[in-house]
């Protein structure tokens, strides 16, 4: 070959690269203080090379036909307390440290639904754009109703309070309905849901005053969660203890038999403990009931239903429904059940948090027994455990907010990663963000003043005024 063909070859080639590297200095990069790295986990080029990785298959699946499909059902980004605690729980309440790597994918793949947004979007686009956001990581903000009527609970004895239910009569008699279903195998920490349950309710009936008769009922607690076994599953309602004073051995006898299995018949079993409570009208019987569940009715029943018979009963029971580890699903159902019948729904996320439902339990027993011996109320320990009331429910709020506000962030960022939208329009999100947490924070100072005001001679009037205020039904 000739040396000026060689020496032409060799000035094309060094062009081509030359010309190479000014496109690709010209690739927009966004500065460092736009999006932070909280542990997402992957590098720029690893995103990179998924994209280019990815089949038209995988696309096809993910990509709905328009972004019109996603906003049909997106409830508004709420302004004030009442929207917060009645806004639908969405799929990632997560603190920051306890992200998987595979909810950092699944968080990747529900934004990368979205079409890009417009480059001169509108307001409205931004809008819709940020209630998709604001859905995946929407907490479930805690209810002062429920703090109310915990008070009223524990206000038990008060001949004052206008609901005779919470009157002290001669004879006690409290149950407890517990979900075997198999989801109850599931483990926190180093136990099972069901050990946990197991020790919460004995320590529970331990404490129970010598003259108060007690309860124990299980359901779902034969056969699978098979289809195949779903008719055994969903009649296996069993008392395996009561209606009768506690007596330990035999009692642990029986809790020890119990294993997590099948299905949940939860308005069969309410269904079941409302016969059993006929004989024990209101007039001479404080009648109480606890449900622990960690799931919705999947037996056919309508739970929701029964425990409005129930409390309209000759009974008249005071229905605790505590939501183990629930969720966002049967939060609604178990929360429902506890609405329509007058009763107390909790939540309870872990051991601490379950034993403290009964630790309440406890005290309003104690105070039935020391009302027996016509021992005199302590007032002062009730305005004292009112305060811890009231300060475990703005904190709840606080720490709720803040991780809300930190998952929004990082899905703001997905959005970004994912170049839904680009770095400027990233800020505009950053921007409304900020309004959320404004909005959450004078709510939650809104709420601390209302149950502050709250003392024992007005406690009846109050939580009707709540009632008002903060129900769903008069929200929508």
């Amino acid at each position: 070959m000739r040396k000026d063909k060689i020496y032409l070859s060799i000035f094309i080639a060094a062009a081509w690269l030359f010309l190479a590297g000014c496109a690709a200095d010209k690739g927009e990069e966004p500065p460092s203080e736009a999006v932070t790295n909280e542990g997402d986990g992957e590098e720029e080029t690893n995103e990179q090379a998924d994209k280019a990785n990815t089949t038209d298959e995988e696309k096809e699946s993910t990509a709905p036909a328009s972004n019109e499909e996603i906003w049909a059902d997106l409830p508004e980004v709420p302004e004030d307390a009442a929207g917060f605690i009645n806004q639908p729980k969405g799929k990632y309440p997560i603190y920051s440290s306890d992200w998987t790597d595979e909810q950092k994918e699944e968080l990747k793949a529900d934004v990368s639904v979205l079409e890009p947004l417009p480059k001169e979007a509108s307001e409205e686009e931004y809008d819709r754009y940020f209630q998709y956001v604001y859905s995946l990581v929407a907490e479930d903000f805690p209810d002062p109703q429920d703090v109310i009527k915990k008070w009223e609970f524990g206000s038990f004895g008060d001949p004052d309070l206008p609901d005779a239910r919470f009157h002290f009569k001669e004879n006690y008699n409290v149950e407890v309905l517990l979900d075997a279903s198999g989801s109850m195998g599931a483990y926190i920490g180093d136990k099972t849901m069901m050990d946990i349950a197991k020790e919460a309710i004995d320590d529970f009936m331990q404490q129970v005053p010598e003259e108060a008769n007690v309860s124990f009922r299980v359901y779902g607690h034969k056969g699978t969660g098979d289809n195949s076994d779903k008719e055994l599953s969903c009649s296996a309602i069993e008392q395996v203890y009561g209606y009768e004073p506690y007596k330990e051995e035999t009692f642990q006898q029986e809790l020890e038999k119990i294993e997590p299995a099948g299905w949940t018949p939860l308005a069969a079993a309410l269904q079941e403990a409302e016969a059993s409570l006929q004989e024990y009208d209101t007039e001479n019987n404080t009648n109480l009931i606890y449900v622990v569940s960690d799931g919705v009715e999947t037996c056919g029943g309508d739970p929701v239903e029964v425990a409005r018979s129930l409390a309209d009963s000759g009974a008249k029971p005071i229905i605790n429904i505590i939501g183990f580890n629930v969720d966002t699903e049967a939060q609604q159902q178990l929360k429902e059940m506890a609405d329509v019948s007058g009763g107390i729904f909790a939540e309870a996320n872990d051991q601490e948090e379950l034993q403290e439902e009964f630790d309440r339990a406890e005290e309003v027993l104690e105070a039935w027994d020391d009302w027996k011996k016509d021992a005199l109320k302590d007032i002062d320990a009730k305005r004292v455990r009112h305060s811890f009331d009231r300060l475990g429910y703005t904190n709840e709020w606080g720490q709720k907010t803040t991780r809300m506000f930190n998952n929004i962030s990082r899905a703001s960022r997905a959005l970004y990663k994912a170049e839904i939208i680009d770095v400027f329009q990233l800020d505009k999100f950053n921007a409304r963000r900020n309004d959320v947490e404004k909005n959450l924070k004078q709510a939650k100072r809104e709420l601390k003043e209302e149950l502050e005001n709250i003392s024992a001679d007005n406690i009846e009037s109050m939580r009707e005024a709540i009632k008002e205020k903060y129900d769903k039904q008069t929200t929508e």
